[in-house]
């Protein structure tokens, strides 16, 4: 038998063997080997969310939550409600396990030993250590992933993006619309031999401005078009960022699993047109090729209860005020519209639109400051 085969044998053997053991000891408690880990980490983490136990086990995120669900209809965890933010929940031990955490801890202690017989076991958990970091490193589809981002520019520091945080914004190259208004025709139409940032040099610079910085905003082009924002959106919280997701609406799966991991902290939708204009205002080829996904993406806005805002780029040949009171209307009595004012510039898909005044930019407020919760001009 060759050397790599001895090696995933050995791999196998060991995690099926630990994994018996493991069964068979606490077969008493009504718990088994694949829920030990999840217990060990709120034991000794009080308080912990499940976001984090998630990333401290590297177990995927369904496995985590039907494990520690099981815990709790067993009566060994209980889970508490932020007091602060209401989508997150603490995790705790319960009484019930306390009184066997003793017996599990031998359990783990006795395991150790039969293991370490005839070897210098703590050499080899260094090695082991080490051979994970590897792994990590090496063969974890999110860091691989990640790397393939299309990056097309960062602005570095900015007051303005996210509301009431100091942020960095990446901006993503590629678009699945063409608004004759985008600023950044580069990111839609991508020239030759353009030259994409690194998302490794994006992290290092976040890495470095810690205090300084307190939010990413993920901007573009249309980011959520990307397979590989998902995990790069994962390194920037594990990096201690909150994030603040700029999006057009048109893919509702990946928006979906960024709440349901609770990946952003705000999201700015923007809301092209009344129905009628979609087309004419994004690209599009017809007013209704996206609406379902955009009607969707705003129903999960509203069930997650995440923070966020509906938002026009306001432009002279394509927006009336009626326009924009049909907009708010759609959004609610509950919703925050920002009026975004068009800037024309060389990077303009369409060069010859033209901007409204301050004044009737401020005009349009007053019109619809009635209807929504909150309208701002940006």
């Amino acid at each position: 038998m060759s050397e790599t085969s001895n090696f995933i044998l050995n791999l196998s053997v060991l995690f099926r063997n630990t994994q018996k053991y493991f069964d068979k000891m606490l077969a008493p408690y009504d718990i088994g080997s694949g829920q030990l880990t999840f217990l060990l980490i709120i034991n000794e983490n009080e308080g912990i969310t499940m976001q984090d136990v998630t990333r401290i086990s590297e177990v995927d995120k369904g496995t985590t939550t039907k494990s520690i669900q099981r815990l709790i209809e067993q009566g060994y965890v209980s889970s508490v409600q932020d007091e602060k933010d209401h989508r997150i929940k603490h995790l705790h031990t319960t009484d019930k396990a306390s009184g066997m955490m003793r017996d599990v801890y031998e359990f783990r202690n006795q395991c150790r030993a039969v293991l370490a017989q005839g070897i210098d076991f703590d050499v080899f958990e260094n090695m082991l250590d080490a051979a994970c970091d590897n792994s990590r490193n090496g063969l974890s589809s999110d860091v691989e992933s990640f790397h393939t981002l299309k990056i097309g520019a960062l602005d570095k520091t900015s007051i303005t993006e996210y509301p009431g945080k100091v942020s960095a914004v990446v901006y993503t190259a590629g678009c699945n619309m063409k608004c004759p208004f985008c600023s950044k025709k580069d990111l839609v139409f991508i020239p030759e031999k353009y030259q994409y940032l690194s998302a490794d040099d994006i992290l290092q610079y976040l890495n470095k401005r810690h205090g300084l910085l307190d939010g990413v905003v993920i901007s573009g082009g249309e980011p959520l078009i990307q397979d590989a924002l998902i995990p790069f959106i994962r390194q920037v919280k594990d990096a201690g960022y909150a994030v603040k997701l700029d999006t057009n609406g048109t893919s509702a799966d990946k928006l979906e699993i960024l709440l349901q991991e609770n990946l952003v902290d705000y999201v700015s939708l923007d809301i092209k047109n009344v129905p009628e204009k979609y087309a004419l205002t994004s690209g599009l080829k017809s007013d209704s090729e996206y609406r379902d996904t955009i009607l969707e993406c705003i129903k999960l806005l509203r069930k997650y209860k995440v923070d966020h805002e509906f938002r026009t780029t306001v432009v002279q040949e394509f927006h009336t005020v009626e326009d924009i009171i049909e907009i708010a209307k759609f959004i609610g009595d509950s919703g925050r519209y920002v009026l975004q004012q068009f800037h024309a510039g060389d990077n303009v898909i369409q060069p010859d639109l033209h901007a409204y005044t301050m004044k009737e930019m401020e005009q349009m407020k007053e019109a619809v400051a009635s209807i929504v919760k909150e309208v701002v001009i940006r």
